[in-house]
């Protein structure tokens, strides 16, 4: 069996890892910062699928360049979720 605070910090959504409630604020800035990155993520992806899609249908564009911008999206939507790690919440306001 583990003591208390091994099975809070298993079961909480968030942990402050330092012995201040002013972090509270950051992870708050953190959070807001993290879904904004996931609702461009989402709408960059949809988007790309989307327009390849349609030129597909059309026969504007082959299923190959549909297949290589699904794989460039996958890409684009990766880096713009890596500069959450250049995110500093405690210069944002």
């Amino acid at each position: 069996m583990g003591s208390g605070t091994d099975v809070a910090l298993e079961t909480a959504d968030a942990a402050i890892l330092r012995d201040r409630v002013t972090d509270v604020p950051a992870m708050i800035r953190l959070a807001r910062a993290t879904m904004g990155n996931i609702r461009q993520n989402v709408t960059l992806a949809l988007g790309l699928k989307a327009v390849f899609l349609v030129t597909s249908v059309l026969g504007i564009t082959g299923l190959w360049i549909a297949i290589l911008a699904d794989t460039g999206a996958t890409v684009l939507v990766t880096l713009n979720a890596l500069r959450l790690l250049a995110f500093d919440p405690a210069k944002e306001a």
